[in-house]
């Protein structure tokens, strides 16, 4: 790791991001545990803290959640997006205070190992009322503290992608066992219904906005599924293409040039008529895809040369879907007229 680890570039919208993080997170610790002691005089100062980083962190849990599909809804949201691993980060470390507070208050005191009491002072798993809660608030510790190792972005680029992002859906179990650790635990020690409504609100909070995002995006599925139907193949992102170059691909078996050019996508042959050369190294000047090697030329809608010259390449059709590149594997003929696909559509 000490080789290819790259130090955190803590930019100036870091910087104002976690500011406003920490800020945030202080300014409730100290309402909840000054409003919680006007409350209830009787409470500890430990049991005050306890349960203002267990409900900080609980709070913030939903607002991470939240932050994926309301992006998906309207991209106002996106720069929250960009900085969440510092709110599940920080999320991690509230759950780990309210842990070690809860351990030292209820299971170090004691004759038994704190993490073996966490899981032998109640054993009355038949009772609904009763059921060991402890157990599985540490489990979902677990899960917050594996993803907060593997937030960098050493780790996304050596799990890989698909299974990093695999590993950080576990957020939703953990999710899951907090939900179950609070109700079970606010059943036996609240008799106030208050925090069992207001989880019940963010649950159905969160659900409602993962099913608003899903309706939202429902469209697109669908057209991402006729294309699979009918041979269509994901290459790239239309942001990998710059503005008047190409980019070369490998589609079933052969390499085919993607040109972004006027807000529109064409796709043609990477091969040059003249000596075979590389198109899609090229770029395009007045409208014409520019081979890098002699200069000939071939126009990006239909892979014919202008006149006088009669230089014909196969094209081939493409769509553009959420900023995604589909393109059929299976070539025109040299010279077909395509139309390009729109970038905005």
């Amino acid at each position: 790791m000490s080789v290819n680890y790259q130090a955190v570039l803590w930019n100036r919208q870091k910087k104002i991001y976690d500011r406003v993080l920490a800020a945030g997170v202080l300014l409730y610790l100290i309402i909840f545990i000054v409003f919680g002691a006007i409350v209830h005089p009787n409470a500890t100062a430990e049991i005050l803290m306890i349960r203002g980083f267990g409900t900080a962190s609980l709070l913030l849990l939903h607002i991470i959640l939240s932050i994926g599909p309301l992006c998906r809804i309207n991209t106002r949201f996106l720069p929250l997006l960009y900085n969440r691993r510092h709110l599940g980060v920080t999320m991690f470390i509230l759950a780990l205070a309210h842990g070690i507070l809860s351990t030292i208050q209820f299971h170090v005191l004691g004759n038994t190992n704190p993490f073996v009491s966490i899981f032998t002072s109640n054993q009355d798993y038949t009772s609904l009322s009763n059921f060991p809660f402890q157990p599985l608030g540490l489990f979902a510790l677990g899960i917050l503290f594996l993803m907060a190792a593997t937030s960098h972005d050493f780790w996304l680029a050596n799990l890989t992608p698909p299974v990093w992002k695999a590993l950080h859906m576990l957020v939703y179990v953990a999710y899951a066992l907090i939900v179950l650790h609070v109700v079970l635990g606010v059943l036996q020690a609240e008799t106030q219904p208050l925090l069992v409504i207001l989880l019940a609100a963010g649950m159905v909070w969160i659900f409602a906005l993962h099913l608003v995002a899903a309706n939202k995006e429902k469209p697109a599925d669908m057209q991402v599924a006729e294309l699979q139907a009918e041979g269509y193949t994901e290459v790239c992102g239309v942001d990998e293409i710059a503005n008047n170059r190409g980019k070369i691909v490998l589609l079933a078996g052969e390499r085919v040039a993607v040109f972004r050019y006027d807000d529109k996508i064409s796709v043609i042959s990477n091969v040059c008529q003249h000596q075979n050369g590389p198109l899609g190294e090229g770029k395009i000047i007045d409208g014409l895809v520019t081979c890098p090697w002699h200069g000939f030329q071939y126009r990006p809608q239909d892979g014919a040369s202008p006149a006088p010259f009669t230089e014909k390449i196969p094209t081939f059709n493409v769509k553009v879907i959420d900023g995604r590149v589909w393109v059929d594997p299976r070539p025109n003929l040299p010279g077909t007229p395509v139309e390009p696909a729109r970038i905005g559509s």
